[in-house]
């Protein structure tokens, strides 16, 4: 009997370590093929004050084009990357904007807007494709600045109007 005992303990020994490290491997595997569902879920993520300060371009004037100053403060930018849309409470920003035009007295783009949840009565946080156009370029703090935005979404809208329009300034 006791000759029995050692290698069906050894056997049974094999088949826990197997077991472990097959469970091992298949957890790895899972939290691997996870990492690129958490990447999107941060790039649609509405972006805080705090994110747009990281996100954006460093946007120095150049060549007497006008600015934008986020929110009416902070540093004047040549096509910013990010404009927060609703100043009170950062709940919808516009994010990754690719200018198309960026001239004298107007500037076409396109990006997303993020909508926190909690703006415009949302269930979920959203992004929403739409085309941005700067105007109105005025004297502002000694410098030239785009006044007003007009923002013009393709398909569905966080607030019902396929068009808003922002004062800038």
């Amino acid at each position: 009997m006791t000759d029995r005992g050692g290698p069906r303990w050894g056997r049974g020994r094999t088949a826990l370590v197997a077991f472990a490290v097959v469970t091992a491997l298949a957890a790895g595997g899972v939290w691997l093929g996870q990492t690129s569902d958490r990447a999107s879920a941060v790039d649609a993520a509405p972006k805080t004050s705090a994110a747009v300060q990281d996100v954006k371009e460093d946007g120095k004037p150049s060549d007497g084009l006008p600015t934008v100053r986020d929110c009416g403060i902070g540093a004047p930018e040549v096509k910013p990357r990010v404009i927060t849309l609703t100043c009170t409470d950062v709940g919808m920003v516009a994010t990754g904007i690719s200018w198309k035009k960026y001239g004298a007295k107007d500037a076409l783009g396109v990006g997303v807007v993020q909508v926190e949840k909690t703006a415009a009565g949302a269930e979920t946080d959203a992004g929403f494709p739409a085309t941005f156009r700067l105007y109105g370029p005025k004297r502002v703090d000694g410098g030239l600045a785009f006044t007003s935005l007009e923002v013009t979404y393709e398909g569905s809208t966080p607030l019902g109007d396929t068009t808003e329009m922002y004062n800038l300034a």
